[in-house]
């Protein structure tokens, strides 16, 4: 006999058994907005405080950017088990019989599918909050490491029933999350170096002055740029974080090699911007502006320097002369 427990567990055979939560029985109300605000300013202001003064404060960016993370990859993995419930549920459609067996299972799917969803957009409001305190305390609009950082609709599809809703609704849903609504407007800037913070202070300032500007003649705007994590991206990024606009950032592929940036240009403009907002940059920028104009969409042109308006800039550079 055997008499070890894993022994014991072993004889009984179980491997044709799996163990499942029941998705009907797990409570599907997501937390509070106000308590999600709540908990996590004071879990995040405690944790700041702590290093304070210490050995780890000049690394208190970097365990804020991994706060942030911890929800971000949990909403990923619920995303990918919708993704998994979500073929099961295509696959049951293709061979749908009719039978109450077939039924129960499409229906077992489809409570799957909203359970992880549930909890998907749990986490993104977790790390929407989380990411608003690392704005508050870096200036800096958090990203992730790999991959998009997506929000989806605030309207869930729990409420859908039939397997064939549930797929529209699931693709719609990711289409608003990669695409969100609204009018385009392309932000481009390189980095750049300056002399003095002021200098740098200067630049910034600019960038959000200009943006401001935009955003007063395009209501919807939907700021598309380069998801550069150091150069004016980042500064534009950040301001549209403040101001809840929505962003589209397109990374470039690094497999084009040269080729890469040029074909980031072809994608932004590919969603036929209102604006294209150009600061100094590189030759991969002055040839975006320059397919900007031939297509005509208007350019802010802010390549002067200190992100000045390069004609005005040349014309009160030259009357300063002239005096």
């Amino acid at each position: 006999m055997p008499t070890t427990l894993a022994a014991q567990l072993a004889a009984l055979e179980l491997g044709h058994f799996s163990i499942a939560s029941d998705p009907g029985a797990r409570p599907l109300a997501r937390p509070e907005p106000e308590a999600i605000d709540q908990t996590l300013a004071a879990v995040w202001s405690d944790l700041f405080a702590l290093f304070t003064d210490t050995i780890l404060e000049d690394q208190a960016e970097e365990l804020g950017w991994g706060f942030v993370n911890l929800f971000h990859r949990a909403a990923a993995k619920a995303s990918t088990r919708i993704d998994r419930a979500t073929d099961e549920i295509r696959l049951l459609l293709a061979t749908n019989d009719g039978s109450e067996v077939h039924t129960a299972e499409l229906e077992q799917q489809v409570e799957r599918a909203q359970a992880a969803e549930g909890e998907m957009l749990a986490l993104e409001a977790l790390r929407e909050t989380a990411a608003a305190l690392y704005l508050a305390e870096t200036g800096s609009s958090w990203k992730p490491a790999g991959g998009s950082r997506l929000s989806h609709d605030a309207v869930s599809t729990s409420a859908v029933v039939q397997g064939r809703e549930f797929l529209k609704a699931r693709a719609e849903g990711k289409r608003r999350a990669a695409m969100p609504e609204g009018t385009p407007v392309i932000f481009a800037g390189g980095r750049l170096s300056f002399g003095s913070a002021d200098d740098a202070k200067a630049y910034g300032d600019a960038i959000w002055r200009t943006l401001d500007r935009v955003r007063a003649n395009v209501a919807d705007m939907v700021l598309v740029h380069g998801g550069d994590g150091k150069g004016a991206d980042r500064l534009a990024a950040s301001w549209a974080e403040r101001h809840k606009i929505p962003q589209i950032a397109f990374s470039l592929d690094t497999r084009l090699g040269a080729r890469a940036g040029f074909r980031r240009n072809e994608q932004m403009l590919g969603l036929k911007p209102r604006y294209v907002v150009a600061f100094a940059g590189n030759g991969v920028l002055e040839r975006l502006v320059i397919q900007a104009k031939e297509r005509g969409i208007a350019v802010v042109d802010r390549r002067g320097p200190l992100g000045t308006n390069p004609k005005h800039h040349a014309r009160t550079s030259g009357e300063a002369v002239a005096a």
